[in-house]
């Protein structure tokens, strides 16, 4: 179980976007792991269960914590981002990070993540890290079809400049 440690903490802090938090879901991960252990001890799926336990738990979490605070996200005032007219963004430019190596490139990534609304980056992190399908995530998340494909489509709009800062920002220390 150890081997599935850095893939659980991250499945959980990139989908909470909070450390504390996505510690909590990786310790009640591990307790379900344990409960299980005869048979993912020897299971080939083992990574799998728990890519899937991890992501189920995070999602009950913030379902829990979401419930609270609906009351002040409701209380809100409408904002411009309801707005349809936002340019469509291709993948982002490989050259935008391409100076950086692999575990500077997941920090900025993940710091980035974090800075988007709960909402799309849930939907984000679903689709391109968990690969989850626009139907499947709208099951999981239980919204629509149609809110899904435009949280993910506002929350890359979002990450581009988000990450050409953090980049920009990467850049600078490295001086």
């Amino acid at each position: 179980m150890r081997a599935y440690q850095d893939m659980v903490f991250s499945t959980a802090a990139r989908l909470a976007g909070n450390d504390g938090q996505a510690e909590d879901i990786a310790q009640e991960v591990f307790l379900r792991a344990f409960e299980h252990f005869e048979q993912l001890r020897t299971s080939p799926t083992a990574g799998g269960w728990l890519r899937t336990v991890t992501t189920n738990l995070t999602l009950n979490y913030l379902g829990r914590h979401r419930k609270r605070w609906r009351l002040f996200s409701e209380l809100r005032p409408a904002h411009a981002d309801e707005d349809s007219s936002e340019p469509e963004l291709g993948a982002l430019p490989d050259v935008l990070l391409a100076d950086l190596d692999a575990e500077q490139r997941r920090v900025l990534v993940d710091a980035a993540l974090r800075k988007l609304p709960e909402h799309q980056r849930l939907a984000l992190v679903l689709y391109h890290f968990e690969e989850l399908s626009y139907e499947e995530i709208g099951i999981k998340l239980r919204v629509s079809l149609a809110k899904v494909k435009t949280d993910i489509r506002r929350a890359r709009a979002a990450l581009l400049p988000i990450l050409e800062s953090c980049a920009i920002g990467a850049g600078n220390l490295e001086d």
